[in-house]
């Protein structure tokens, strides 16, 4: 097991020394280790680089199935220390999700539970595994979601175009949407684990814009990425009102055309039904389910000028 631990070390930090480093022994622990392992398993896991070791094509894919077990036995230990103390709320929900809007949020409901721990865990976890991983709640998107009796949907968004003030300092009326074409385009692309939000080409399609080529400058997995690139000047993105409501406050970014498009789905939010015995549990439920209320009545308004 230290030989194993060793070599995830090896193949995370790309050489002996700065594994050696990390894992606070000598490098010639370190390449012991390695030789242990390599003579239990019969068969090489390294190939000499110069003066550097790196793992051969056979140890990188021993290295990921390793990687992997270590991450989970990791994840376990933080929820066995977690479990210590009743005192905390786990959450998970999606990345962009939680940086760029549930965050935010549970700030401003900590300030009432200072005593409270809160874990944010930023996954693509699904809820069937969020009960096994030991979250409290879970926020996911999509249709078909598990469970009706522990899920609700919490609200479905709508997108908008959004920009840095100092690329388009000036709002334009829907008529004059096809002036944007002018500049860089950012798209969001969730495939294959989600439908992607609208297009640029759906939102053209909104203000009578059709068969124009678009070009995109830059194609993003993550919406929070993008925003972050139209926040720096680099282009307009189409992002979701939740998520950018925070920036528009600050004047980070404006809506150029306030033309919205609905989601394709919606966000739900599922509870660890085990867990209900603890106040801050019950509390932050009700909280968030009128939180997604709130953000449900900004999009229907939005969607009401469009």
């Amino acid at each position: 097991m230290r030989a194993l631990e060793i070599f995830e070390a090896v193949g995370l930090c790309g050489s002996i020394s700065q594994a050696a480093k990390r894992l606070g022994i000598s490098a010639g622990a370190v390449s012991q280790q390695m030789k242990l392992l390599e003579d239990a398993v019969g068969i090489s896991l390294t190939v000499k680089d110069g003066q550097r070791l790196r793992l051969n094509a056979v140890g990188q894919r021993f290295h990921e199935g390793c990687n992997q077990a270590f991450e989970r036995l990791r994840a376990a230990t933080a929820e066995l220390e977690r479990a210590k103390n009743a005192n905390n709320l786990y959450v998970s929900a999606l990345p962009s999700l939680l940086s760029k809007w549930l965050a935010p949020l549970v700030a401003e409901w900590q300030k009432d539970f200072p005593e409270l721990s809160v874990y944010l865990d930023g996954t693509h976890t699904e809820p069937s595994q969020s009960e096994a991983n030991g979250a409290d709640f879970r926020i996911s998107y999509g249709e078909g979601i598990h469970d009706d009796q522990h899920t609700i949907e919490l609200f479905r968004d709508c997108v908008v175009p959004a920009c840095s003030p100092a690329l388009l300092a000036t709002a334009v009326p829907p008529e004059a949407a096809r002036s944007l074409l002018d500049y860089p385009l950012l798209t969001i692309d969730w495939r294959p684990r989600f439908d992607s939000p609208p297009s640029w080409t759906e939102w053209f399609a909104l203000n009578d814009v059709h068969d124009v080529p678009i070009s995109n400058s830059r194609i993003y997995s993550l919406s929070s990425m993008a925003i972050e690139a139209a926040i720096q000047g680099q282009g307009l993105v189409l992002a979701q009102y939740s998520m950018i409501s925070g920036d528009l406050a600050c004047g980070q970014l404006i809506v150029p055309c306030l033309r919205a498009l609905p989601m394709p789905a919606s966000y739900y939010l599922t509870w660890n039904r085990n867990n209900f015995h603890k106040a801050q549990c019950r509390d932050f439920q009700r909280w968030l389910i009128a939180r997604g209320q709130d953000q449900q009545h900004m999009t229907n308004e939005l969607l009401g000028r469009a």
